[in-house]
């Protein structure tokens, strides 16, 4: 069975903290530098899974720096080289306090606050008679508080302008990027047979300058669904076919777990691993449409540490 890396713990020249996160590793060199290592835990209900899988680190950062590229040309990007399949080196920013999430369909925890009566989700005014999985007239945005402890709050465009999280004239121009960015993504999705259903995008500064930061349409952040049979599906109301990580929190709800207090994690076996892995891999091609190259498992932390001090030139 191939190894995954679940922690890391270097220690680099000019390195200033380190900060882990749900699934990333975050190195600051110098206050100016990022280096994410992104590992392969994996986590769900805001709880992280007791093994890790082995390559979803790769896939994750390989499709982030995908669409980061082709995406530099819409807003600059805080990416400055990826020295190793699983990590990306970047531009320090200070990041807005809020997630852009853009929804082009109704589903999720959308569809669930509009099946309770909801009607205004974030500021926005929903369309009555909906049903789960349609798409919006035109994609909206549903920001959230970006929370350093728990779970990130729904918030309005006017709330996020009147607390003074953002200011209108930075809140007006990230508008901007998120739609240009879901166009993008949706458009290079529907060439690969997909929708990009939903994803978030979350944003920072640096000299004045507004920079697109972090993951951008991987499964871990966006939705998909097939193109093919959408239609036929929705109109019969059933379940879509999906490309993101919902498939492992369903089997944790099928196993008794939605992360609530005295629920437990239901047994990894090696087999239900290797499966989650394949699954990512799957995701990986068909979002990218190239075939995935499996990088050494053997020495993993190793290798990364060894690119990471080549390129940091330490």
């Amino acid at each position: 069975m191939a190894k995954a890396l679940t922690t890391t713990d270097f220690h680099f020249k000019k390195q200033k903290s380190l900060y882990h996160g749900k699934v990333r590793d975050v190195y600051n060199i110098g206050d100016d530098l990022l280096v994410m290592v992104a590992t392969d835990r994996i986590s769900a209900f805001d709880v992280i899974l007791p093994k890790g899988i082995p390559f979803k680190g790769q896939v994750l950062n390989q499709i982030a720096s995908t669409f980061l590229d082709a995406t530099a040309d819409i807003v600059p990007n805080w990416k400055l080289a990826t020295p190793d399949p699983m990590v990306t080196v970047g531009l320090k920013c200070e990041g807005f306090r809020v997630e852009m999430i853009i929804r082009g369909y109704l589903t999720g925890s959308a569809w669930r606050e509009y099946q309770n009566g909801c009607r205004s989700l974030c500021g926005v005014t929903l369309p009555e008679g909906m049903r789960e999985n349609e798409k919006f007239p035109t994609p909206i945005i549903t920001p959230t508080t970006k929370a350093d402890e728990g779970h990130d709050e729904n918030i309005s465009k006017e709330e996020i302008i009147a607390q003074g999280i953002v200011s209108r004239e930075d809140y007006e121009q990230l508008e901007k990027y998120t739609y240009a960015l879901f166009e993008r993504g949706s458009q290079m999705a529907a060439e690969k047979g997909l929708i990009l259903v939903d994803t978030k995008y979350e944003f920072g500064k640096r000299d004045g300058k507004i920079y697109l930061i972090d993951e951008i349409h991987t499964p871990d952040s966006s939705r998909y669904f097939y193109a093919d049979g959408y239609q036929e599906k929705f109109e019969k109301g059933e379940p879509q076919k999906q490309l993101s990580k919902e498939f492992v929190r369903q089997w944790l709800i099928e196993n008794g777990f939605m992360g609530q207090e005295g629920q437990q994690v239901p047994e990894m076996s090696d087999e239900y691993v290797n499966s989650v892995s394949e699954r990512y891999i799957e995701l990986y091609e068909h979002i990218v449409g190239k075939p995935f190259v499996k990088s050494a498992t053997e020495h993993i932390d190793e290798r990364i540490k060894a690119n990471i001090k080549d390129y940091l030139g330490c």
